[in-house]
């Protein structure tokens, strides 16, 4: 589907009538997201203990080897094991200890042996590790028990990676285990990109913060709760907006102030096409909207633009429509605003325990609960999937997906499912 383009205030060019347009497909909708984020420019030092999550701005090479040193990998003795068969039964002197940062400062020669333990410097002359099991100590001689080979339980210098080795590429979103490895070489800070500053904001009339007492016909604002939980679990720094009123000076004023400062300016509520949805008309008023309405469920009023130079992300208000385009389109923007590259969602098989009909056109989001069964993946949605049901999102660890095309799914059929990961439950990414 070609772009849409929508008249400016005053123009003469009259938009398509929103009721008829055709929706857009998910896939290509997040693609044009994605190519809409335009990631950050600005670059910052930071410990290496603070890297996690954050995008590495440039190459990351070892500086050193890794092992620095021929090290044992077991506890046992250092030995010389020389020709084809190696070190052969035989008792040998002892003439020494190695221990993790106390290296032994003697050599070891065809008939001395030198006492070693896990993660301590080989001796000079040995190139094989003796197992202690496979030894018998006596006074202040060893006996060996069992053949030993040149190199046996010996982990060589750059073992691991040797001195400008590539560690992390530049775009890459640094991990947990990363930053361990980095930390094992001795990098103590690394250049990465800075935050995406990402503004938060829920409209509507009705809704009162959590802990408040509701007044007749108000509820709680959960929305924005679920948006900026979800995003602490990214590099991002989040800007909160409040709730704002169905007044589209309001909103208006509220947003054109964020885009000053934000990369990304995300909203929940009045997209649709109600008397009092107001954020989309503000987005063509004082910006321009790129597309709007998905072929998605839950979620299909979901309107991008750009106000200034933030990109703006209009989430329905409906609380599962909104977690739900949140992990579709939110984070793999965030991810790229931020320098990283989005990877797709991966995508499991796994037999569905119950029949499902659907209306084809939109592709659904079923909040699941996947297990295995008798050596298989097996899954069912977790209870009525109405769009304001939190209730099942609280049991999921997947989503089902539903084909766009798909009229009735029989019980036993093998499905889609993306499983959900992380204490904030985001969508796991296949493997890039």
């Amino acid at each position: 589907m070609a772009e849409r383009r929508y008249a400016s205030p005053g123009a003469n060019a009259k938009p398509v009538p929103e009721r008829r347009a055709k929706l857009r497909g998910v896939d290509q909708a997040i693609d044009k997201l994605i190519a809409l984020a335009k990631p950050v420019t600005e670059v910052e030092t930071v410990p290496i203990g603070n890297a996690v999550r954050r995008v590495a701005a440039e190459p990351i090479v070892a500086p050193c080897d890794l092992p620095p040193f021929d090290c044992s990998a077991m506890d046992g003795y250092a030995v010389r094991a020389t020709g084809r068969g190696g070190l052969r039964p035989k008792r040998l002197r002892i003439v020494g200890e190695s221990l993790a940062g106390h290296p032994a400062p003697c050599a070891v020669s065809a008939d001395t042996a030198v006492r070693i333990f896990t993660g301590a410097a080989l001796p000079e002359g040995a190139n094989a590790v003796l197992l202690q099991e496979d030894a018998s100590e006596r006074r202040e001689t060893v006996s060996t028990m069992a053949p030993v080979r040149p190199g046996q339980h010996i982990r060589h210098r750059g073992h691991d990676i040797t001195s400008g080795g590539l560690l992390c590429a530049a775009g890459t979103k640094i991990s947990a285990f990363q930053a361990t490895w980095l930390a094992a070489c001795g990098i103590g800070s690394v250049r990465v990109k800075r935050r995406v500053r990402v503004a938060v904001a829920s409209t509507g009339d009705e809704l009162a913060p959590p802990g408040a007492t509701l007044k007749a016909g108000q509820i709680y604002d959960c929305n924005r709760f679920a948006v900026s939980t979800l995003l602490h679990e990214k590099a991002v720094q989040v800007l909160d907006l409040g709730c704002l009123a169905d007044d589209p000076a309001i909103i208006g004023a509220a947003l054109e102030d964020a885009a000053k400062s934000a990369d990304l300016i995300v909203t929940t509520g009045g997209v649709s096409v109600g008397d009092a949805d107001f954020v989309k008309r503000v987005m063509e008023e004082r910006g321009e909207v790129a597309f709007w309405r998905i072929a998605l469920k839950p979620g299909k009023p979901l309107a991008v633009g750009r106000i200034g130079d933030a990109l703006v992300v209009g989430l329905p208000g409906n609380p599962v429509s909104a977690i739900a385009t949140y992990l579709l389109f939110i984070a793999p923007a965030v991810d790229r605003l931020g320098g990283g590259a989005p990877s797709p969602p991966l995508v499991l098989r796994a037999k569905i325990e119950h029949s499902v009909t659907h209306t084809p056109g939109r592709r659904e989001y079923m909040r699941g609960a996947m297990r295995m069964e008798n050596g298989e993946l097996v899954v069912r949605a977790t209870g009525d999937q109405s769009s304001n049901r939190l209730a099942t999102f609280a049991g999921a660890n997947c989503l089902i997906v539903i084909p766009e095309d798909a009229v009735e799914i029989p019980s036993g059929t093998p499905v889609g499912v993306v499983p959900l990961c992380g204490d904030a439950g985001h969508l796991l990414g296949a493997a890039g």
